[in-house]
């Protein structure tokens, strides 16, 4: 594994498919966005958000995202794509993402997210509960602000 993804505690493999090309024979770039979701979801699966957000109706909502594209990828390939968190804020968390590929172990885009707590029930944006903010201090020790 490439030493760029050594400081990621969640990656995830994924294969690309012929599908996520496009016409000009590359994976097309609203799919790095699904490869970054997905990731997104297993970090959150991985701190326990996603649980609780089904008791509490408090969870993760996505504010902003971004991507840099590198390097293209094409099928067939492997991507690994890490997730984690560089930054704490009361309310709200900044997620990193590094995707590389398996084919040529290179990296093909790096990415952020910014994520909010919200709570579902009353619309409206809340402090992250202490259980998972303390599993993200764990899990990644970001930068608190």
């Amino acid at each position: 594994m490439n030493e760029e993804l050594n400081n990621f505690r969640v990656i995830i493999e994924v294969p690309i498919a012929w599908g996520d090309m496009d016409a000009f024979q590359h994976v097309n770039n609203i799919m790095f966005f699904r490869y970054l979701e997905s990731a997104r979801i297993a970090y959150f699966e991985k701190i326990g958000f996603l649980e609780y957000m089904k008791k509490a109706h408090v969870g993760p909502i996505l504010a902003s995202t971004e991507c840099k594209y590198i390097a293209p990828l094409q099928y067939p390939d492997t991507i690994l794509v890490g997730a984690k968190t560089n930054e704490l804020n009361i309310d709200r968390f900044q997620m990193k993402y590094t995707i590389l590929s398996k084919g040529t172990n290179k990296i093909a885009a790096l990415g952020k997210a910014l994520v909010i707590c919200y709570d579902y029930k009353n619309r409206k944006k809340v402090s992250l509960p202490e259980r998972i903010k303390n599993r993200i201090i764990h899990l990644d020790k970001p930068i608190s602000t």
